[in-house]
């Protein structure tokens, strides 16, 4: 099983692309393999034949370094391998436990940064922890011997209670002075479990509920998402934007494009928010922690991560040099990363290394704003409400009249230990005033 990721410790197999007697080359694939965040094909780099396959579709957890297929030079050698079984290829380790620090799908730093920030390149052990000490418990009553202690019971009554395996704490003793007889244990009956209550609506004995066992990449996501709300110090700074100017020029240019692009809401608000961070550079910041030295790493070139559901989490690929590239670029990138995205088809150099991102909500109607959780180490992430027609009030010489305006609130997230709250200010006014006169987008 070979490593695809600097911290990939187990893999799923996927489709085998070879099977048994056929010959590789360099650059062939040989089967793809499933990792926690994504599906990659594995390229063998020697010449020769597969002789056996060992792991076959569809086995769950192979650790890296355990055998999952036999080669050979010569084709005529395959006959040799009929009977060849895993333990004869020395058998196979256990995958690391699954609460080891892995790097995480949201992450957006490559983990051999060295930085305290980074998603670590190996599980650590955690040094052991000396056992407390505990206070014994007292009821300040007077101390009793074992005798004093034991139920009021013949010794008849004990042996068969020893026999049939009853509680002896669970009966009240009908003999004299509540002592307990044979009687009483032949008598007794356990109190059957109480029966959960079904759901409304639910057919009689039918579960309540279904368990599904927590996937590699949720576990990592809820580690790094839990780490950033705790290490972080978030803040929020909303604004009601209009996009009434930026709807009408994407009409225009959408209008002109002769089918080779379609853009979206979305790339205009990728192409502003790399905008805005070129005017406010703090926002485009991470804080770095370094051969025991704390640094403040400003960007010079704004590298915008876009939030993208998958079925198997958040994914958050990279456009990278937003501020260099065009509309056109931009669209026909968002589109091509969010498909190999939840294909499970994306490399990991084109999900590490934002330094800033965009979460929009947008498509759906019923949000009217959200807040995000800041992408570790970035500084800073905007949430992307839905487009809503609004009444606004017009001054005029005959008086107030009502005009209806597009709008979209906007929420910014920042990490208050390297965006101070007026520079979040800042950066937010900026993100308005380019997305209320669009035309600057083009420039």
């Amino acid at each position: 099983m070979p490593a695809l990721s600097p911290t990939m410790t187990s893999g799923n197999i996927g489709t085998w692309q070879k099977k048994v007697g056929d010959s590789i080359v360099p650059g062939d694939v040989l089967v793809e393999i499933e990792t926690d965040k994504a599906q990659m094909d594995f390229e063998f780099q020697e010449e020769g034949v597969i002789a056996k396959i060992l792991k076959e579709s569809g086995e769950k957890d192979v650790a890296v370094g355990n055998p999952i297929a036999v080669m050979v030079e010569d084709s005529a050698d395959v006959a040799a391998f009929d009977a060849f079984t895993l333990e004869d290829a020395g058998g196979e380790k256990a995958p690391p436990k699954e609460d080891s620090k892995a790097e995480a799908s949201m992450s957006s730093e490559p983990p051999d940064n060295k930085t305290k920030t980074a998603p670590p390149a190996q599980e650590e052990k955690a040094p052991a922890s000396a056992p407390k000490s505990q206070d014994s418990e007292s009821t300040g009553g007077k101390l009793e011997t074992a005798l004093e202690r034991e139920p009021n019971i013949s010794p008849a009554a004990k042996k068969l209670a020893l026999e049939k395996g009853v509680p002896i704490s669970q009966i009240k003793g009908t003999g004299p002075g509540g002592r307990i007889t044979k009687s009483d244990i032949e008598k007794f009956k356990p109190a059957a479990p109480a029966a959960a209550p079904a759901a409304p609506g639910a057919p009689a004995g039918a579960p309540t509920y279904e368990d599904t066992p927590a996937s590699s990449m949720r576990k990592t996501i809820a580690s790094r998402l839990t780490q950033s709300m705790n290490q972080n110090p978030h803040y929020f700074v909303a604004s009601t934007v209009s996009v009434s100017k930026l709807l009408k020029l994407r009409q225009a240019l959408n209008a002109q494009s002769e089918g080779k692009y379609k853009l979206s809401v979305n790339d205009f608000m990728v192409k502003a928010l790399a905008f805005a961070a070129k005017k406010v550079p703090a926002a485009n910041s991470s804080w770095r922690e370094e051969s025991g030295q704390v640094v403040i790493r400003q960007h010079n070139v704004v590298d915008v991560s876009v939030a993208v559901a998958t079925p198997i989490g958040l994914m958050t690929p990279i456009v990278k040099n937003v501020t260099g590239t065009g509309l056109e670029t931009i669209s026909a990138q968002i589109k091509d990363l969010g498909k190999r995205a939840k294909d499970g088809k994306l490399k990991p150099e084109e999900y590490q290394g934002g330094t800033i991102t965009i979460s929009n909500m947008g498509m759906n109607p019923a949000i009217d704003r959200f807040t995000a959780v800041i992408n570790p180490p970035q500084a800073a992430i905007l949430a992307v409400g839905a487009v809503k027609k609004v009444a606004v009030p017009v001054e005029t010489e005959e008086g107030t009249s009502v005009e209806w305006d597009e709008q979209i609130v906007l929420t910014g997230s920042f990490d208050h230990k390297v965006v101070d709250g007026a520079v979040g200010g800042e950066f937010m006014k900026a993100l308005k005033d380019v997305i209320e006169n669009p035309l600057s987008l083009l420039l």
